[in-house]
């Protein structure tokens, strides 16, 4: 082997020291270096701890630099925001042309657009890469999610290919597209994951306060639904989490002990605000987003909750119904997070020409990420044999699952609103799901209010063009209709 190494990796905190002895196990040279001196200390003690011996630490980024084989690859897993911005200034002031950055944190993608361009004048390619799976994933094998210049995956591919997560010999990394696209598919991920992780919140509220589950009883019935067509990480570690005893008491659960506030680094936000500029419904994850900010209002919502008043009778259904039902409307609900999310990564790689495979998606998102569910291979499948497939929801098969399972679905949905659960998830999924199946909204009434108060024009179903009404004595010709309708959104 030569004495250079294969590739460098920047940032010791967990996941970079994680990822860093995950590709040093697979054989290739790494050179790890970090702003506290400590922590290469600590990851090279590891490394020789683990039995690795294809690792060596840096405490000066010349020396880490001068210590890669070129072209040099460095992966930097710090902080999003300036201390990338610190970092790659660094670094760069050490490497050439034809040298490449890859940035492995959860960042907004017109950040590394901007880096990419910033990096041009010295020939160093840059590189926004995803990565999914938390600490285990970066250890064992990740979700891997770049977009930047295709020369500089191929140089990168070899690496890239054995660290990820392996799916029946498949490794769960794909060239996303030019730079921006790695983060945005990421983004969109973590997006779904909100959507998933409230959707599995709401059904866990339900099997404990209108069917009174114990801990243990819900925890066995989630691993129940892990067999089944429910089977994915999220379901399988909630089924871990019910039934762990509390570590720090003597009795109890540790799931009883947690406070009720749920914590966010804001990717889902991002995912929310980009459904908007791209015109793309996201209910499902907008829903999961608002729950996460109500989460956060504790003291307020313990004081309404002594003001506030809702049904003081839970309607009367069998508890093995409710589960049955339950089992369904998640199922139905979930795929329409996924779905959600594919939509918008399509949007954005139309508006941005990065030609993202919706296909290699759910390929790459079946192993080492948070995500990963057996429905993706149904998923890919479908995307596989219609490459223009609008929803996912459409798609034949998802489509009957979808129909087979909308009566469960509701009778979940109203066994909430009648008991004063909130299903926010369910809820906005339900009628994502029944919005998109009405051919006739009632968005005509829309059109003519914003008409009749702005002049905004409207569309025929009879007549082609644009049309304004005078709606009344006070409204007057508004002169040329195509000055009306500049800058609408979808016209």
């Amino acid at each position: 082997m030569s004495e250079l190494s294969e590739i460098g990796l920047y940032g010791l905190a967990i996941m970079g020291q994680n990822f860093a002895l995950n590709m040093a196990e697979k054989g290739f040279k790494v050179s790890v270096c970090n702003r506290s001196p400590s922590k290469v200390d600590d990851t090279v003690a590891r490394a020789k701890a683990e039995n690795i011996s294809t690792l060596v630490g840096f405490k000066e980024p010349k020396d880490f630099i001068a210590s890669l084989a070129k072209p040099r690859k460095v992966v930097l897993l710090v902080m999003a925001g300036k201390p990338v911005d610190d970092t790659i200034a660094k670094l760069s002031e050490h490497m050439e042309e034809g040298d490449i950055i890859v940035d492995g944190g959860n960042e907004w993608y017109p950040n590394s657009v901007r880096r990419s361009k910033e990096l041009e004048s010295k020939k160093i390619m840059f590189v926004g890469m995803g990565i999914s799976g938390g600490e285990e994933g970066a250890r064992n094998g990740p979700s891997l999610m770049p977009g930047g210049p295709k020369a500089a995956y191929d140089a990168l591919h070899p690496i890239l290919e054995r660290s990820a997560a392996q799916v029946e010999g498949s490794p769960c990394v794909t060239y996303c597209g030019e730079i921006g696209s790695g983060n945005y598919v990421k983004m969109v991920h973590n997006g779904i994951e909100y959507g998933d992780m409230q959707l599995i919140a709401e059904a866990y509220q339900i099997m404990k306060a209108i069917v009174g589950l114990s801990n243990d009883e819900m925890s066995a019935r989630f691993a129940e639904w892990n067999k089944g067509e429910l089977k994915s990480y999220l379901i399988e570690i909630t089924s871990d989490i019910l039934k762990k005893k509390d570590d720090k008491k003597a009795e109890g659960y540790v799931i009883d002990k947690i406070k009720d506030c749920t914590g966010m680094k804001g990717t889902g936000m991002w995912t929310v605000k980009e459904a908007a500029e791209q015109a793309v419904p996201a209910p499902t994850i907008a829903a999961a987003l608002d729950a996460r900010f109500l989460s956060g209002r504790k003291e307020e919502r313990e004081v309404a909750s002594t003001i506030l008043k809702g049904p003081t009778e839970v309607p009367s259904v069998s508890h093995e119904q409710i589960l049955e039902d339950l089992q369904s409307a998640l199922y139905a609900a979930k795929i329409c997070s996924y779905a959600q999310g594919l939509c918008l990564i399509k949007a954005a790689s139309d508006a941005e020409k990065w030609n993202v495979d919706l296909a290699e998606c759910c390929r790459i998102w079946r192993g080492g990420c948070i995500i990963r569910s057996s429905q993706l291979d149904n998923m890919r499948a479908a995307f596989s044999k219609d490459t223009g497939l609008k929803n996912l929801m459409i798609d034949a098969d998802f489509a009957a699952g979808l129909n087979s399972r909308h009566c469960q679905w509701r009778r979940i949905v109203t066994l909430c609103i009648a008991s004063g659960i909130p299903c926010p998830a369910f809820c906005a999924s339900l009628n994502y799901f029944d919005s998109y199946r009405t051919a006739n909204l009632p968005a005509n009434l829309t059109q003519a209010q914003r008409d009749f108060f702005g002049g905004h024009t409207y569309e025929r179903i009879d007549m082609e063009g644009k049309f304004h009404t005078q709606w009344s004595e006070s409204h007057k010709d508004i002169g040329d209709l195509k000055d009306r309708t500049a800058g609408n959104i979808g016209s």
